[in-house]
This record gives C-alpha cells, structure tokens and sequence, in this order.
C-alpha cells in the first residue's frame, strides 16, 4: 500500500535531494516502491522596482514529500540518500504516514492557481508614482494590502496630503 511521508533534508537542498532519490531509486531497480516526489512549492508575484516578477517559493523548506510503500528496502533507500536527515514522526524506528486530509492540504497548497503578490514594500516607506495622473508625484505608504496588491500612499497635493491607493507596479521606491 502506497502513502506519503515527509521526509527532513537540509534547507535549500530540496530539489538535489529529490534528483539524487530518483537517480538511486533507477540505479537500484527500486521503482516499484516509490511512485512520486514532490517539494511543495508555490508561485508567488513579487514586485520590484515597479516590475512583476514570478518566483517559486518552498512551501515547507527543509521537507520533500514521497509517495511510497514501505518496507525495509524502501526505507533504506530513502534514510541512506545523500541529503536526506530522515522521516518526519517517527515512532521506534518506523515512520508514520500522512493522513489524507494532510496530504490533500500540503499538495492544493503547493498547487496555487492564482500566484500571491508579495509587497517589497513596508508602511512609512517614500515611493514615486511612476504611471497613472499622479505620475512623477512622492508619497509616503500608510498602508499596504498584500492580498489586493495595493498601497495606500498619502501624496502631497496643494499642499494637503491626500490619500491615494495605487497597485503594486504603479508605483517604486525612491
């Protein structure tokens, strides 16, 4: 019977710990015991100096899941890969499998269809205005909505500081 496990790995070596597992599992004829590996990623929309930039980000660094049956060829395979500093909840020896409803979580959260924006950007912060009718105007961020991607920037004009909400690219730090 096939189930996932996590198992811990350096942080950052994720994706060399995933190769070197399936250059082993081929070398050593192991296919039938392992099906799948996945490090849980996510895209994620920064913006920096006023361009959209999409990047990957590790959902859980330092864990890779694996899609396995277990038994003591298996377990060796994946405790002896280079990287790899062994199986999460373990009980004598023996690792505990993710439930289901872990597993549906981890993986729909690796699988986001709508990238998030993160904001390079914090409250207090001067910004220039670079399209929009108030271009080539300075503000100053009093609040920022990540989820939005917006900022609300206080921009003096005529002498009053005014309110103004701005996207994320609509606007770079000065």
């Amino acid at each position: 019977m096939f189930n996932w496990f996590v198992i811990n790995t350096y942080s950052g070596h994720e994706n060399k710990v995933r190769l070197n597992l399936l250059q082993r599992i081929k070398s050593m004829s192991q296919e039938q015991y392992v099906k799948e590996i996945v490090v849980p990623t996510e895209q994620i929309v920064e913006t920096k100096n006023g361009q959209k930039v999409q990047t990957e980000k590790r959902v859980f660094p330092g864990y890779v899941l694996v899609l396995m049956q277990m038994n003591d060829d298996s377990w060796g395979l994946v405790k002896n890969t280079p990287g790899v500093t062994g199986f999460v909840g373990s009980v004598k020896n023996k690792p505990i499998p993710l439930s289901p409803q872990e597993v549906d979580r981890i993986l729909h959260t690796s699988t986001v269809e709508k990238p998030k924006a993160v904001a390079m950007f914090s409250v207090g912060e001067t910004v220039r205005v670079m399209s929009g009718p108030l271009s080539d105007f300075n503000g100053e961020i009093a609040e920022i909505s990540e989820d939005q991607s917006k900022l609300k920037v206080l921009v003096n004009i005529f002498g009053r500081e005014t309110p103004v909400e701005l996207s994320f690219e609509q606007v770079k730090k000065v």
